[in-house]
């Protein structure tokens, strides 16, 4: 398989899709403000000897940045609610597609702060939310981090088509990986794909190397682009940014808090 990139050049950022460029704007603006106060807090830690590295991923610092959490966060813009896309047959979600409150993930599998979000932290959403209704999260595919990234969220992709995406992912953030060093080489990712039950691998194989898998990772690159997605992870809780791999605390707030706002909605409150 040709593993030379052919997902959107990185510039991308500065040229976001042209349609509906006010609501665009607002969108960038709002994540814009939050990667800015992270990077402030980061580089005042930094300073102070908090020993960061200075290679880690933009999302690794923002995870530190207490300004991050919802509850500082403007009051959610239409245009981010509209970006759920609440499909029945999604199978890069998991959830009720009518639940009261939408998580939208912008990950990496080779991020280590994604990893280190899937196997602590949404194993607890998944109980104590999704499980119940509550919440659905919904997976963007949003490599960053080189050839090897996007391989793996064409390989993902590729074990959704047979309904695998979710153990695929689980497979993939279960210990932590080297990163472009091999680890998410095509004979690592069919181990994987064969580890997460993927049935038929030949067509995972082709799936994998195909221009759908390019259209479909491209879609989501592009969504986060137009947002002003810049690191990971990143996600939208009813559209309000949360930046990082935050405690699994402030992900609970934000949930329960938009929870609250839509219960209220229902009932004809006053809206937020």
């Amino acid at each position: 398989m040709n593993t030379a990139s052919r997902l959107p050049k990185k510039s991308r950022p500065g040229s976001a899709p042209g349609n509906g460029p006010a609501p665009r704007r607002r969108l960038r603006v709002v994540l814009a403000a939050l990667v800015l106060v992270a990077a402030v807090v980061v580089a005042a830690v930094a300073l102070g000897g908090g020993g960061k590295s200075a290679d880690r991923p933009a999302a690794a610092s923002a995870s530190d940045a207490p300004s991050a959490a919802p509850s500082a966060a403007p009051p959610a813009d239409p245009a981010l609610l509209a970006l759920a896309r609440r499909d029945a047959d999604d199978p890069y979600a998991v959830g009720k597609p009518d639940a009261p409150v939408v998580m939208i993930e912008y990950s990496d599998f080779q991020c280590p702060y994604c990893g280190r979000f899937a196997r602590e932290t949404k194993p607890e959403l998944l109980r104590d939310y999704v499980d119940k209704g509550v919440l659905r999260i919904e997976w963007r595919h949003f490599p960053i981090f080189g050839e090897e990234s996007e391989q793996a969220a064409r390989a993902s992709w590729a074990a959704g088509r047979q309904g695998r995406f979710w153990q695929f992912h689980d497979t993939a953030y279960g210990q932590p990986r080297e990163r472009n060093k091999g680890d998410f080489a095509e004979k690592e990712l069919l181990a994987m794909a064969e580890e997460a039950g993927v049935g038929d691998l030949d067509r995972f194989r082709t799936d994998m190397a195909s221009a759908a898998a390019d259209e479909a990772v491209n879609r989501d690159i592009e969504e986060g682009y137009a947002l002003g997605v810049s690191s990971t992870p990143a996600f939208l809780v009813n559209g309000r940014p949360i930046l990082g791999a935050q405690p699994t605390d402030v992900f609970a707030e934000a949930v329960e808090a938009a929870q609250a706002a839509e219960g209220a909605r229902a009932q004809g409150g006053t809206d937020e």
